[in-house]
């Protein structure tokens, strides 16, 4: 038998943890054991357990006691016993991984790798039940996975966002105002909107404003209590502020011609017409519909492999091992001490 260790968190506290340990069941027939290696760790994750009882990102990975739960990462695996010819030992894979040592899925192949359809996943949004095998990902690069770890989750979320601006033709405007803009996926799709002929403005703290600025991807950054340039804007908001957002509203007046909160899943809609929600998985499907599967790999490599060629000297990438370090990075990030220069990568 295998033993295993699974870090749980309340749901009510996320910075009292526990270290579990359990045995691993034999595998069934389309099952295959995933050896969990390289993960990154962000305020993201975070994002996962402050809403998952309301969203159901407990749901992925279900473990402990009443009251606990298994926070979601991404990252790389390898699988160490297979019932599947397809995917034999050795073969990497890159997904949604718990804060676990191991991992059991029950695969369904695809072109790209396969889907996970065990019970508990099935009615769970499809782009976190599906893992790519690296040798068949256009977007890897082994050099690359302490970056793939951190940003291509948030990446993937830039990409469609300044996909759908493009596709809608900016709504009119041509400046675009970023919140919490030294964030990974702030920061991401401005890198994606650099060569779509539009005006950036970053919006960040005091304290951010000269690592935002030092990223180059900004026309102007400034502190959150600066009035911005009254033109035709839209505003991305990274931030979730509704003092940033009332304070926009007020400056801009009819020239804020579109305002856009961006999360992980929907919300009920504003009264004002000019405010949506953006759903990444809902531009997933438009785009896998327009371009096929194969297509939209291929321009989400290209645009991947233009972030992470400068993504590397945006930030220090401080590495860690095993679960205690795990525990201490998550109380860390959770307290909200985390320096937008720094990145965490944990190894198991």
């Amino acid at each position: 038998m295998i033993s295993r260790w699974t870090v749980v968190a309340d749901r009510e506290d996320l910075t009292e943890t526990e270290v579990l340990h359990d045995e691993l069941p034999e595998l069934s027939d389309c099952e295959v054991l995933l050896r969990v290696h390289r993960v990154g760790l962000t305020a993201n994750n975070v994002t996962y357990g402050v809403i998952g009882d309301r969203f159901g990102y407990w749901d992925f990975f279900p473990a402990g006691g009443p009251g606990q739960g298994v926070i979601p990462l991404w990252g790389f695996a390898d699988v160490i016993d297979s019932t599947l010819d397809a995917l034999p030992a050795g073969t990497r894979v890159y997904g949604y991984l718990p804060m676990s040592s191991h991992l059991i899925v029950r695969a369904r192949l695809t072109s790209a790798g396969f889907v996970d359809t065990a019970d508990h996943r099935a009615d769970l949004p499809a782009v976190y039940n599906s893992y790519l095998v690296t040798t068949r990902d256009p977007a890897y690069d082994e050099q690359l996975e302490d970056l793939q770890v951190l940003y291509r989750p948030l990446f993937l979320t830039s990409f469609l966002l300044a996909d759908r601006l493009a596709d809608n033709d900016f709504h009119g405007a041509r400046t675009v105002v970023i919140s919490s803009a030294s964030s990974k996926t702030a920061f991401g799709t401005a890198h994606c909107l650099r060569s779509q002929g539009v005006r950036l403005v970053g919006l960040t703290s005091p304290r951010n404003v000269e690592f935002t600025a030092g990223l180059g991807l900004y026309d102007t950054v400034l502190p959150y209590d600066a009035a911005v340039d009254v033109e035709p804007s839209v505003y991305l908001d990274f931030s979730g502020s509704a003092d940033v957002r009332s304070a926009l509203h007020d400056r801009l007046g009819p020239d804020l011609v579109k305002d856009v909160s961006i999360g992980l899943t929907h919300q009920t809609a504003s009264r004002d017409t000019r405010s949506e929600f953006f759903f990444a998985p809902d531009q997933l499907r438009k785009r896998t519909s327009d371009w096929g599967s194969d297509g939209f790999a291929e321009r989400f490599g290209t645009a991947w492999r233009s972030f992470t060629a400068q993504a590397g000297d945006w930030v220090s990438v401080v590495h860690h091992s095993g679960p205690d370090e795990l525990v201490d990075v998550w109380r860390a990030v959770v307290a909200g001490k985390a320096d937008p220069a720094r990145t965490d990568v944990i190894t198991f």
